[in-house]
């Protein structure tokens, strides 16, 4: 089929857009409250799995399975395809026919298919080597690795499903059409938290104190059933642009070798936290047992306001930041990236600070129930702590990358994703080198939980694989490595983008940073005022746990919004100019 050179009509583009462009701020807001929706299923999904499942090494096999899917699923999804898909489609999109446009869907749905099928079938037949390469500390344990191979083999065909539900969304993006590809992860958590709750009971009773879970097997189906339930709710809206057609390989289509040219090297750039949390699950295998568990906890608290902000400003700005490229128009493309950049900081800095003072309270009264310990809940408290240090970097880097990946430069990224995964390695030996002196030869007390003669013994008899496993709290290096490596990516991303010229800072940068700082330091105040008050949060009744933390978030929240608007922001502020 010839490639047509015709414009769409303006009329017809018009109409397929649902009359004019709507602003950033309200398709951010469009795109944050369904993310929202979302992640508070996630976070519920999470208190269910911990009510029902508890923290073992059944939970450590499950975590290992879901997040190398989920990897697999940022790489050729969300971090890599997208990012290179929807520039072309925006181009395409801006100069091109229709017929053109539905020719890209066609041929990359089909050509993405027949590569990620290889990969899946590669994973399911591969997955002991997988499993050995990803999590080496379960050798250690043969039932324990025996269930990561059969979760890791029900879990592989999620990258397919979602990988086509990712273009779907881009091409829906496109079209400024956030709220449906926002609103169906809810789809994946509502299957695990059904299947955990009646799927699960089925498949065994609960385990006796010796013997794994194998209930969690319940989960591993559910990841399925939600990838495929996720894709198939975007198919309507698909076709209701007209952009539905059935799949055909086009490893030769010229616009389809675009797309797989800046794609290659966005497999890496835009995808490094992920690699680094992919790092961490590999020597989070060699710690304490639970480690794993903690650690995607935490997770999950950075994705609540790095999903329903920072991602939702990504996504929104790339097709804008596109657009003005496409156009030429350079005091766009500034404009709109700096209102990103104030925007992602003006939540970002303070979310970073609630998290770090209210990491007790928060896993406790979330977590804290059936299966789950107060003990587990300092230790997931710890990784949450770790990590939100990091979350400002973490949400600019989102917005930054658009600024390289609108212009068709996938590449500069690489080289700042490279050094920040050298650096990530580096750090997590380095600072858990630390902690473990510090334990051994300081008999650092973590939790309140004593370090005993038997496991300094145990340790010192240990291979050096091994001996790390002894010792509860040693997970935090890994929260805090992958922090300060984030930093590091996003110092140099920034570097490069002021040496390219194409983002001139817009006036009022000192007034702005002036009130966050003001803001934050009362909230600040505040909240530790609240927190002297309060009892301890993994030693009171659930119904308390929540009115003072309850009462802690409002009065944070409040007090920092106060400020700002006492500092003189207002509302209308927001607006993109």
């Amino acid at each position: 089929m010839g490639l047509s050179q015709t414009p769409l009509p303006a009329s017809e583009a018009a109409a397929r857009m649902g009359g004019r462009r709507p602003s950033m701020l309200r398709s951010v807001l469009s795109f944050s409250s369904m993310t929202l929706v979302s992640r508070v299923f996630g976070l519920v999904r999470d208190m269910v799995i911990s009510r029902v499942f508890g923290v073992s090494a059944a939970t450590d096999a499950f975590w290992v399975a879901f997040r190398i899917p989920n990897f697999m699923r940022r790489l050729f999804a969300e971090g890599s395809f997208t990012t290179a898909f929807v520039p072309v489609f925006t181009e395409i999109k801006e100069k091109r026919s229709h017929a053109d446009l539905k020719e890209l869907v066609a041929r990359t749905a089909g050509t993405l298919a027949a590569v990620l099928v290889l990969v899946v079938g590669l994973g399911i037949v591969f997955a002991p080597q997988v499993a050995t390469l990803f999590s080496p500390g379960a050798l250690e344990d043969p039932g324990k690795f025996e269930l990561t191979v059969h979760l890791l083999r029900l879990t592989f065909p999620f990258i397919l499903l979602v990988s086509l539900t990712a273009l779907a969304g881009g091409a829906l993006n496109s079209f400024h059409r956030f709220a449906m590809p926002a609103l169906v992860p809810v789809l994946l958590n509502l299957s695990m938290i059904a299947c955990a709750l009646w799927l699960a009971p089925h498949l065994g009773p609960p385990p006796r104190p010796s013997h794994l879970d194998v209930r969690i097997l319940a989960l591993g189906w559910a990841i399925v059933i939600g990838g495929a339930v996720q894709l198939l709710c975007l198919l309507p809206e698909m076709a209701r642009l007209d952009l539905l057609s059935l799949p055909r390989l086009g490893f030769r289509h010229p616009d389809v070798r675009k797309v797989m040219k800046l794609m290659v090297p966005t497999l890496f750039g835009s995808s490094v936290a992920q690699v680094n949390l992919l790092l961490d699950t590999v020597i989070a295998s060699l710690l304490f047992v639970g480690s794993q568990s903690w650690l995607s906890q935490a997770d999950r608290f950075l994705e609540l306001p790095l999903g329903v902000f920072g991602i939702a400003l990504g996504t929104v700005i790339l097709p804008t930041l596109s657009r003005h490229h496409v156009n030429t128009d350079r005091e766009g493309f500034s404009k709109s990236l700096d209102w990103g950049l104030r925007t992602t900081l003006m939540i970002a800095v303070p979310a970073m600070l609630g998290l770090m003072f209210l990491s007790v309270p928060l896993v406790a009264t979330l977590f804290q129930y059936g299966h789950y310990k107060p003990f587990d809940s300092e230790m997931a408290a710890l990784s949450v702590f770790g990590l939100s240090f990091g979350l400002p970097a973490f949400a600019l880097v989102k917005v930054v990358l658009p600024a390289f990946y609108a212009r068709q430069d996938t590449r500069t990224p690489v080289k700042a994703g490279v050094a920040s995964l050298i650096a990530n390695m580096f750090l997590n030996f380095l600072f858990i080198g630390v902690l473990y002196v510090a334990v051994v030869r300081h008999a650092w007390e973590p939790a309140g939980t004593p370090v005993s003669d038997a496991q300094i013994a145990a340790s010192r008899a240990a291979s050096f694989f091994t001996m790390f496993s002894h010792f509860p709290g040693l997970h935090f290096a890994l929260g805090m490595a992958s922090a300060a490596a984030s930093y590091l990516n996003l110092a140099l991303l920034w570097h490069w983008l002021r040496q390219t010229g194409v983002y001139q800072r817009q006036p009022g940068w000192s007034r702005f940073l002036l009130r966050l700082v003001v803001a934050c330091a009362v909230m600040v105040g505040v909240l530790v005022i609240g927190l002297r008050m309060a009892p301890d949060f993994t030693a009171v009744p659930a119904l308390k746990r929540i009115v003072w933390l309850a009462s802690l978030v409002l009065a944070g929240g409040a007090s920092y919004g106060l400020a700002m608007l006492a500092l003189g922001f207002r509302p209308r502020d927001l607006r993109e100019h």
